[in-house]
């Protein structure tokens, strides 16, 4: 008796786990099949890393692939892993932006305007650095209103 109550407790908890990994794969947009990879490059990268999202307007387009210092000019260079069914104008804005205010990075993509689009091996000049919100919040408190008189 005991036996068969440890068994259809483990078919239940394997069923449980197999639906939340069929959920994890539904709901994840960007599927890891056929890719172009460009970089970006930044002054600083906050907490990305290898895996997080590469977004635009919300929707996940890609991955980051690797993050790596440029130890001539010691820039912070993101490669990403991107949906080539997108037609990104190569003059679009690269940010990197908080997941949330737990925690977490991912990146996006502002679209310019330009006609010409990336290919393989693109990279990306025009980027944003992340915001720190602990100096925000130092700056807010530990300036005056009165800079400046």
């Amino acid at each position: 008796m005991r036996n068969t109550i440890e068994m259809v407790m483990g078919a239940v908890v394997l069923i449980i786990a197999g639906a939340f990994l069929w959920l994890a794969l539904s709901i994840t947009s960007f599927q890891h099949g056929e890719s172009i990879t460009v970089e970006a490059v930044f002054g600083k990268i906050g907490d990305l890393k290898t895996g997080d999202d590469v977004r635009i307007s919300g929707i996940a387009i890609g991955r980051v692939t690797d993050t790596r210092l440029d130890p001539d000019v010691f820039e912070a260079r993101v490669v990403m892993a991107i949906d080539p069914t997108y037609a990104i104008p190569d003059d679009s804005v690269v940010r990197v932006s908080s997941t949330s205010l737990l925690g977490g990075s991912h990146i996006d993509i502002v679209p310019g305007i330009s006609m010409d689009v990336i290919a393989e091996s693109h990279v990306f000049y025009n980027t944003l650095d992340p915001v720190n919100l602990t100096d925000m919040i130092g700056k807010a408190i530990f300036t005056d209103g009165n800079s400046g008189q």
